[in-house]
């Protein structure tokens, strides 16, 4: 029989007693006796953020306790890579010295450059001169054209096979350059050999000498990743040094 006096007052919170005042449940407490929310969310760690499971990457894989830089959803995140090499970036200004890649020789210097060509120039100029000369002279236009577009059609040739063969040529090998496949380095294949030195010879005997060399070189001195110019572009290649 009910003993419940309904004219009697109403408990405190519309017939339930308060939280504070209900009997502990079984299994309702956590491991360390604190009392557990009544809404069902799991109690407050006694530590940092870091101890929390999930916290800074915990969620997307990452260990807890990590750096919250440390993973992403997409995958590694950036800040996990290793640092490049010295003298290697997105600007291509490294340190005095660095190779274009890992691994290769660093780069030509423009005064080497400049005097392995023309030390080639010169090589090749005389041996058109001889040629030359005994079938017209050089004082007149034709004899002084013939020696020059000689000289061009034996410089693509020179250019080429000794390019092809270690990529080096008589005046580079003075200088101690050579030229190198940026891919990876090694000596040009024989395609990109004769594409180099097309792009260089050419164009100068279509069009003024002069004007295009000073362009090819200029796009070279301004090419602040490889150092490399117009004819340099069309093989792949790079001048790297050899001393």
């Amino acid at each position: 029989m009910s003993t419940h006096d309904p004219s009697g007052p109403e408990p405190e919170g519309g017939g339930q007693p308060s939280f504070d005042k209900r009997p502990p449940q079984s299994g309702g407490g956590t491991p360390e006796g604190k009392p557990s929310d009544p809404y069902g969310n799991p109690p407050p760690s006694s530590g940092g953020p870091e101890d929390r499971p999930g916290a800074y990457g915990g969620e997307y894989g990452g260990a807890p306790g990590g750096s919250p830089y440390g993973q992403s959803p997409y995958g590694q995140s950036p800040y996990d890579q290793p640092p490049p090499p010295p003298g290697y970036g997105p600007t291509g200004h490294g340190t005095p010295g660095a190779g274009p890649l890992p691994g290769m020789p660093p780069l030509g210097s423009w005064p080497n450059r400049i005097l392995a060509r023309l030390i080639d120039y010169l090589l090749v100029q005389v041996v058109a001169i001889i040629v030359v000369l005994p079938f017209a002279s050089l004082g007149d236009r034709s004899g002084s054209t013939g020696a020059f577009w000689l000289a061009c059609a034996l410089y693509l040739v020179y250019e080429g096979l000794m390019l092809s063969r270690d990529g080096q040529t008589l005046g580079k090998k003075a200088m101690k350059i050579r030229v190198a496949m940026l891919a990876d380095g090694n000596s040009p294949a024989p395609a990109a050999a004769w594409t180099r030195a097309a792009v260089f010879i050419v164009p100068a005997v279509v069009c003024c000498a002069a004007l295009w060399w000073l362009i090819d070189g200029l796009f070279g001195v301004f090419d602040k990743r490889y150092r490399q110019c117009l004819h340099d572009k069309a093989a792949k290649t790079v001048v790297v040094s050899t001393a």
